[in-house]
């Protein structure tokens, strides 16, 4: 009976040893995180968790790694202590927090889902109201920039295809442009072809139009022949000589 007791006893001393470990870390982690040592307060509440899974111990742990701006950290362990606590105050703590930290990541939506949360939990939060204003006043802000981003993509893609458009039309006009150019010199070319008497021959005897300074050196030439011809036309005749006189 006495050995009984005495494991009975070692056990519950065991148990109230683990017990006050575990609040003597928390107690060292507030005291760290008071004199803004966040580092040892973050140690400490770790360890309190390897005792003991508490709600209250990642609360002070996303506190402290949120003031070493790990957001992504204390966003998991302020919605760790939200879910796992029954405790209206702590709860409306953690998701305040939860607030602040997307809020710092400009996640503007789930901060304001946080806020609310929180003042579900706790209405006449006043400091939980005014973040949950702010968040979704920033929230607006966001969404308008991207609708007008949105919007200035549509009329860039627009303005792109509008662009793409005439080019290809511009394109189609020089090759049917080509394409006639082309259709006439090969209509040229058939024609001549099938004319090759024209008014004037080439030195090979094979007949050709006369350019226009040819046909002016003709002209000129003729009208000098015409010229001579007038001249000799209007020279006197020369008469017959006398004879000798007899003496």
């Amino acid at each position: 009976m006495y050995k009984l007791f005495a494991l009975i006893f070692f056990f519950s001393a065991a148990q109230i040893l683990q017990a006050q470990s575990e609040h003597s870390l928390l107690r060292d982690g507030d005291t760290s995180y008071k004199s803004e040592n966040f580092p040892a307060a973050e140690e400490n509440y770790r360890r309190a968790l390897e005792k003991k899974k508490s709600p209250k111990a990642n609360y002070n742990l996303g506190n402290s790694v949120y003031r070493q701006n790990r957001i992504d950290e204390a966003i998991k362990e302020f919605a760790t202590a939200a879910e796992r606590t029954d405790n209206a105050n702590l709860k409306s703590k953690a998701y305040h927090n939860l607030g602040n930290a997307y809020y710092q990541k400009q996640d503007f939506e789930n901060s304001v889902n946080a806020f609310k949360n929180a003042l579900r939990h706790n209405p006449e939060d006043y400091q939980t109201k005014y973040n949950l204003a702010q968040a979704q006043r920033q929230l607006q802000i966001q969404q308008q920039q991207q609708q007008q981003q949105q919007q200035q993509q549509s009329q860039d893609q627009e303005s792109e295809d509008q662009q793409q458009n005439q080019d290809q039309q511009q394109q189609e006009q020089q090759q049917n442009q080509q394409g006639n150019q082309e259709q006439q010199q090969q209509e040229s070319e058939q024609q001549s072809q099938q004319n090759p008497n024209q008014n004037s021959s080439n030195a090979n005897g094979e007949e050709r139009d006369l350019s226009k300074e040819e046909a002016e050196k003709l002209l000129k030439i003729m009208e000098q022949e015409e010229q001579k011809v007038q001249e000799k036309l209007r020279k006197p005749k020369s008469g017959k000589s006398k004879s000798k006189k007899d003496w």
